[in-house]
């Protein structure tokens, strides 16, 4: 099966759909697939359900599609740099399921792994807990959190395979090997296409078969979300 696609376009094209509940790899700005959250802008899909660490800032990464006001509920760990994103949510614009970091990458992974749901100490007392189900286990209590099953996942890996073996460069893997794997239909950016076989295999982060396309993004843009230096004394 040819998994390379021409254009982030053609990548989302036929898979994307309004009322999808999307999951979309990165962390801050680190890790995003741009080319595909720009395509997938372009397609003009409403009232998305979201799954990312955070919504990107205003007028990058997801904050594009908040400004175009495509998505409808974000479920997320942190969004403390999106101006834009807490606008709409204080107004009642924008549905927001704030969730523990950790809980939101275990939840993915569940998904992945086809766990429906897991206890965890994480929330209890709080109002992440509210509605749920509580147990005790050995004196103390947990709360069940169910698994995410995104219709379709974004992801950004920096080299793929033509099967879709995958390796990810440093921090930027963050969320996405949990991402793919809990999608039903997986789609990767990558800044570099090899041949299959080429990839040692003691150096695959993510086996093809969570991979369903591919594009290649070969200058990502790689935005700074908040770029700090340290002046030097005496200099």
């Amino acid at each position: 099966m040819n998994k390379l696609f021409p254009s982030a376009a053609e990548a989302l094209q036929g898979v994307v759909k309004d009322g999808q509940l999307l999951a979309v790899g990165g962390f801050g700005l680190c890790g995003i697939p741009e080319a595909l959250i720009e395509a997938l802008r372009d397609s003009g899909v409403q009232n998305l359900s979201v799954i990312s660490n955070n919504a990107g800032v205003d007028g990058f990464g997801l904050g594009k599609l908040l400004e175009t006001r495509q998505i409808k509920k974000m479920i997320s760990s942190y969004v403390g740099e999106n101006k834009e994103f807490e606008r709409q949510y204080l107004a009642g614009e924008l549905e927001l399921e704030f969730t523990p970091q950790g809980t939101l990458a275990e939840k993915l992974r569940a998904g992945g792994a086809g766990i429906p749901a897991f206890f965890t100490k994480t929330g209890v007392g709080t109002q992440v807990a509210d509605g749920k189900e509580l147990r005790e286990f050995d004196g103390e209590t947990y709360v069940m959190e169910r698994a995410l099953v995104p219709e379709v996942s974004l992801v950004k890996a920096h080299v793929a395979d033509k099967s879709g073996n995958l390796q990810f460069r440093l921090t930027a893997r963050n969320f996405n090997p949990a991402v793919a794997m809990a999608g039903k239909i997986c789609i990767v950016e990558v800044e570099k296409i090899v041949e299959t076989g080429e990839l040692a295999p003691d150096q695959i982060h993510l086996p093809g078969i969570y991979v369903h396309r591919i594009v290649l993004n070969a200058h990502p843009e790689k935005r700074i979300e908040k770029r700090t230096i340290t002046e030097k004394t005496g200099a």
